[in-house]
């Protein structure tokens, strides 16, 4: 079940167009989302609440390696698609292998884009588009203390 919410492009675009030909607001998110988290959870549940249906750009293995270091992901592609596809609030989610998610965005062309407020709206890949497109872009506050970085150390830490 929680499996058929993967999708590659060309099906994510087709559900997200009838989605939005049913009038509903599709909000879209990305990351590599390693190391499940509160932080995550909090993060995407508040991103789902600003529309009707979250899309959810997962980079791949090799895109979180580029991103991360080479000791990075440490769970695969296909188990992070899985356990992103099982949350309630996430409608679907689309690997992704480019350094950012600027050419899912403009394919798929969400009402609303969000990212965390680490972020300034201003460097927010695709949100030039969005706007550009009649959409928004937002952020939302994230659970301090959370990141996959500090779960990896305190990890390391114990031995």
């Amino acid at each position: 079940m929680t499996e058929s919410k993967i999708l590659n492009k060309e099906q994510a675009t087709e559900q997200v167009k009838q989605w939005q030909s049913e009038g509903k607001k599709i909000v879209f998110t990305n990351g590599c989302f390693d190391i499940v988290h509160l932080g995550h959870i909090d993060y995407l549940e508040k991103a789902r609440n600003l529309g009707d249906k979250l899309v959810l750009g997962l980079n791949t293995d090799a895109s979180v390696s580029r991103l991360k270091g080479p000791s990075r992901p440490v769970v695969n592609e296909y188990a992070r698609a899985r356990m992103m596809s099982a949350f309630e609030f996430v409608d679907t989610v689309i690997l992704f292998d480019e350094p950012t998610p600027k050419e899912l965005i403009e394919t798929l062309c969400p009402n609303i884009l969000v990212k965390g407020d680490d972020y300034s709206i201003e460097n927010i890949v695709g949100a030039d588009f969005v706007i550009a497109n009649g959409g928004e872009v937002k952020t939302v506050a994230l659970v301090n203390g959370y990141s996959t970085t500090a779960i990896i150390k305190k990890i390391k830490d114990l031995d």
